[in-house]
């Protein structure tokens, strides 16, 4: 078996794309498969365009969430694959991806028990593509490029698109050879789209070529937007050819790299061992299940589509005549209501007297006659003596020392007067004229 993980980027290098090429190029020997899964976080891409909505978008990736929560995530994936060969022989499987963005965060525990699940289908014969898009390779979904045996970087051969894949396939790199099997199976996988070469770009990069897809943007959109696959036009087309070319060397890199790692060789079924007893004797063998895929309908121009199976009518089950009168319910015997002896009467309830209220009844004011004590002053026993009491001056505080005024402050003498206004009078301003006026001269 052997697990591919198809890396994308920035500026759409086409990852989605290459990996459908793949799948439909990739070499089958007789009893093998290989299935593609759609592992891109942001949402796949295979319904709506190379399937052209034929499907209806209730298969796919997210129903496995549910089913690792419940255990029964083996047995699910089966029920979610899709038939894309173009003869309808089950050869090429699909399992689409995510139909919203905000889907990936409940996979969240779920990649890892995925890839268990899919390297467990190698006695079976499969080989397993994972398309992780752009941002695959991070976080949770890390476990995906670690466990796969060759992971195969897209990346177009422009300017724009090797400087952006640089610090990508870099820290993937990193992640690789520290939490990863090493970075031996790292390689790129070039869409021949600028001018810079193969043996160029591998020496930038340092990483080996998987495989060099023709820039073919009429034939790729077969792949992205959908189109007649079985064209014989498409299949020999450039970009197929190349693919087929890119196929054979990734399995070559896989097998070179599982033998160096000592991994698993397929595991031949052992045959039962009857034991000597009699046939009556010997339990029933199982039969092994064969999944069952589901086949876009797609209607072929003159051919008849065969009428859909229905399940067999059930025979209606008789219904008992209906027979009229009252429905006989529990009867609980403390609940039983008597019927009435005799008629009802009307009680007459006596109206008794209520009390009259008294009319309210003002009480005359009593004034209480200040008794004060014999020793208060000149009232005495009650009447005024006509003597008041003498009033109490308060104490003159006298000082322990004299008081000393303090001494006089000598006055500084008056100014006499400036040389002639000797007849200005005081601050009023008032001086006599030479006629004896008075003349008012403002300062």
């Amino acid at each position: 078996m052997t697990v591919v993980a198809v890396l994308g980027g920035t500026g759409a290098p086409g990852a989605t794309s290459s990996a459908l090429a793949l799948l439909l190029s990739w070499p089958l020997r007789p009893g093998r498969r290989v299935l593609l899964v759609e592992c891109d976080p942001d949402g796949g891409a295979v319904l709506a365009g190379a399937l052209e909505g034929r499907v209806e978008a209730v298969y796919g990736l997210r129903n496995l969430a549910v089913a690792d929560r419940r255990g029964l995530l083996a047995e699910t994936l089966w029920e979610q694959l899709l038939d894309v060969s173009p003869q309808g022989t089950g050869e090429r499987l699909l399992l689409p991806g995510l139909t919203d963005p905000t889907q990936a965060p409940g996979l969240a525990y779920t990649w890892e028990p995925l890839v268990e699940a899919l390297h467990a289908l190698e006695p079976q014969g499969y080989d397993v593509l994972l398309d992780l898009g752009r941002s695959g390779a991070n976080g949770a979904m890390a476990v995906l490029p670690r466990r796969a045996d060759v992971v195969a970087a897209t990346v177009r051969t422009t300017l724009r698109g090797l400087s952006a894949a640089r610090p990508r396939i870099a820290a993937l790199r990193e992640d690789l050879d520290t939490h990863g099997t090493g970075s031996d199976g790292l390689g790129l996988l070039l869409v021949t789209e600028g001018p810079y070469p193969e043996n160029e770009v591998a020496r930038q990069f340092q990483l080996p070529v998987l495989g060099a897809l023709a820039h073919a943007p009429r034939t790729a959109r077969v792949l992205s937007d959908g189109g007649d696959t079985t064209d014989r036009r498409f299949i020999r087309s450039e970009l197929m050819r190349t693919a087929r070319t890119a196929a054979d060397r990734i399995q070559g890199v896989a097998a070179a790299r599982r033998r160096r790692l000592g991994g698993p060789q397929p595991v031949q079924q052992p045959q039962p061992v009857q034991q000597a007893l009699p046939p009556q004797a010997l339990p029933p063998q199982p039969q092994p299940v064969q999944p069952q895929f589901i086949q876009p309908q797609v209607q072929q121009q003159g051919q008849e589509q065969p009428p859909p199976l229905r399940p067999a009518p059930v025979p209606p089950q008789p219904v008992p005549p209906f027979v009229a009168g009252p429905v006989a319910g529990p009867v609980y015997p403390q609940q039983q209501q008597q019927p009435y002896q005799q008629p009802y009467q009307q009680q007459q309830q006596q109206q008794q007297p209520q009390p009259q209220p008294q009319p309210y009844q003002q009480q005359p004011y009593q004034q209480q006659q200040f008794q004060p004590q014999a020793s208060q002053g000149p009232v005495a026993g009650g009447q005024f003596t006509g003597e008041w009491p003498v009033r109490v001056e308060a104490p003159q505080i006298s000082y322990a020392a004299p008081y000393i005024a303090p001494p006089a402050v000598p006055q500084p003498p008056v100014p006499a007067p400036f040389p002639g206004q000797a007849g200005q009078t005081g601050q009023s301003g008032q001086q006599d004229g030479p006629d004896g006026e008075e003349v008012w001269r403002a300062r």
